[in-house]
């Protein structure tokens, strides 16, 4: 007899944009469990599932994309299934290729603080002044669990690979229509970075006619498949196609590696991790060649975080209350001192932002045995 699943039975929300950003991690799931009735109200539409233990809830944003949809979708999800605990926002997202960070087609950002930065920086809100833009606000951090699952995510990665391969490949095996997420051939579709002042041909939809001089040279990376990067997401409204624009807004912010859209929308309000799989260089020679696979892969790695992540032990349809105090990272991250995800200082608060932040935690840890 198959179970029957609460509302209440669902703690790890997944928010993603566009179908196929959906379809890469619903088909990384263990299994899925059957729709529930639609809410009064709610004009979501979820995907139910479980991998490792965790009741998970996915939600695709209705064709809309922005902080305002993401906005939308993420409340929609917290007030129909209302012990969500963990919230992921997964999808693709354009890199900020530098000197000190070789992000490359395929690889993966992972939302972490920085300076004093929670982590996403809604890039274009702020104060236009006579000569200067000057950002404004302070969006939540990722929960304080997750931040030390992808600090321990980095260390094991020092001397083990990553999953993200694995993963898309054990997914790809469960049907050949699933094929459309595996990576590129280089051969057919090269990973090219080209100079940020160079412009792309236009009319051509590849960039077969694009001046070769042009390219950054760049070394050949010995690790095969996609890396992992931790630090800060830039978010807004807009996709970025200039590659002088993009470097303009790395230089303000310092040490972004990744632009998306979406991700301001929620972390203004709600503590969430952000994985955008690089599908482009947020230049006007973007194209889509690589966007399912980085789909894939961000979906990949987000699977990789839950599965250091034990699930929360409850029988389904008992409407159990939520509670985090069984989680525990290895005791390893309680002396980790690094320095470049260290989060220092606060920024700009806005007050009623983590009033609302410091509310859900209390929330959450009140069903456990410590405050």
């Amino acid at each position: 007899m198959s179970q029957s699943y609460l509302y209440e039975d669902y703690n790890v929300g997944v928010i993603t944009a566009i179908d196929y950003e959906m379809s890469a991690f619903r088909y990384m799931l263990d299994k899925e469990h059957p729709t529930l009735p639609t809410k009064e109200g709610d004009s979501n539409m979820y995907i139910l599932g479980e991998y490792n233990g965790h009741n998970i809830v996915i939600a695709c944003l209705s064709g809309n994309q922005g902080k305002g949809a993401a906005a939308i979708a993420a409340t929609n999800l917290s007030r129909t299934f209302p012990r969500i605990i963990w919230r992921f926002l997964i999808g693709i997202g354009g890199a900020v290729p530098s000197l000190e960070h070789d992000i490359r087609l395929g690889d993966v950002v992972i939302s972490m603080p920085e300076g004093r930065h929670g982590g996403v920086v809604q890039y274009d809100l702020g104060k236009e002044m006579e000569d200067d833009f000057v950002l404004k606000g302070f969006l939540v951090p990722p929960p304080t669990l997750l931040r030390n699952v992808a600090q321990i995510m980095k260390s094991n990665h020092l001397i083990q690979d990553n999953r993200v391969d694995e993963f898309i490949s054990l997914m790809t095996k469960k049907s050949k229509q699933l094929s459309i997420f595996n990576r590129p051939s280089e051969s057919r579709h090269p990973d090219i970075l080209y100079e940020a002042d160079y412009l792309h041909v236009t009319g051509e939809r590849t960039c077969a006619e694009c001046n070769r001089s042009r390219t950054v040279d760049r070394e050949t990376r010995e690790v095969e498949g996609s890396m992992i990067h931790y630090g800060l997401i830039a978010s807004g409204d807009r996709v970025m196609k200039s590659g002088t624009k993009r470097d303009k807004i790395a230089r303000k912010i310092g040490g972004v590696l990744c632009l998306e859209v979406g991700a301001a929308g929620i972390a203004t309000e709600l503590p969430c991790i952000v994985i955008r799989g690089i599908s482009d260089y947020s230049d006007s020679h973007k194209n889509d060649v690589w966007q399912y696979y980085a789909a894939a892969a961000a979906a990949a790695a987000g699977k990789e975080m839950l599965s250091y992540l034990s699930p929360i032990n409850h029988s389904p349809g008992t409407s159990a209350p939520a509670s985090s105090s069984n989680q525990r990272v290895p005791s390893a991250i309680d002396n980790w001192t690094g320095s470049r995800n260290e989060f220092h200082g606060i920024g700009i608060q806005q007050k009623l932002v983590l009033e609302q932040y410091l509310l859900e935690m209390v929330r959450i840890l009140v069903g456990g045995s410590e405050l």
